[in-house]
């Protein structure tokens, strides 16, 4: 979802927003593999369509999906431009690793049949890797850390020399990145997505959307906990 906002983003900076009459997403290798069971094709058009994940109206996705389905046509940047969508041309999985890494994509940006803008993305532990930015350079891999930790079978004791258990160590390495404040506030809104996924599943009927059709469970089970 970041990459297509972000590509979005990109058209909008560079002017040519409004020349656009068609998008085309590539993804790859195991990104590919695991995409539509995970949603990824999802993600990436509500992302196009200027949406991040900690801000989307989740209620709001199956109706926009379908709306996209129906008439193979997609707004993107909330609504600032429309473009041609039609899923099964312009939404490709492909078996096939890019060179970098093994969950790759590429959003394509087309003016009749010229392809004007293209980017390539690289997904690593959730987050974002431009191309244009090499992948394994020394300015992606080596962070500040207050702790260097190389090997797991050493304790973090030995390494920290303070005593400082596995959560701690992990504390303070984020520290030397974030404010506590960021910190704490990054933890409350995780936990207020985690807590809205549980009201979510207690509280709704239906069948989950997913291939397999599994049927949620009646909301008055919820008693059971």
């Amino acid at each position: 979802m970041k990459a297509g906002k972000q590509f979005t983003d990109d058209l909008i900076a560079r002017g040519i927003l409004h020349d656009i009459t068609r998008v085309v997403v590539d993804v790859y290798g195991s990104l590919s593999l695991t995409g539509k069971g995970h949603h990824t094709d999802i993600a990436i058009i509500m992302g196009l369509a200027g949406n991040l994940p900690d801000t989307v109206d989740i209620d709001a996705i199956p109706g926009f999906i379908q709306d996209v389905n129906t008439h193979g046509r997609l707004l993107l940047a909330n609504g600032e431009h429309e473009v041609e969508f039609p899923v099964d041309h312009c939404m490709n999985f492909h078996a096939d690793n890019l060179s970098l890494h093994e969950n790759g994509m590429r959003i394509t940006a087309l003016a009749g049949d010229t392809a004007v803008y293209s980017q390539t993305y690289y997904s690593i532990g959730g987050r974002v890797y431009h191309r244009r930015r090499p992948l394994w350079s020394n300015q992606h891999l080596i962070c500040r850390r207050a702790v260097s930790v190389q090997n797991c079978g050493r304790s973090p004791a030995s390494l920290s020399g303070d005593g400082l258990s596995l959560s701690g160590l992990m504390m303070k390495n984020e520290l030397a990145l974030h404010s506590k404040a960021e910190l704490e506030q990054h933890f409350a809104n995780v936990w207020e997505v985690m807590r809205g996924g549980i009201e979510r599943g207690i509280t709704t009927e239906g069948v989950l959307p997913v291939s397999f059709a599994y049927r949620v469970v009646r909301p008055r089970c919820a008693v059971c906990w």
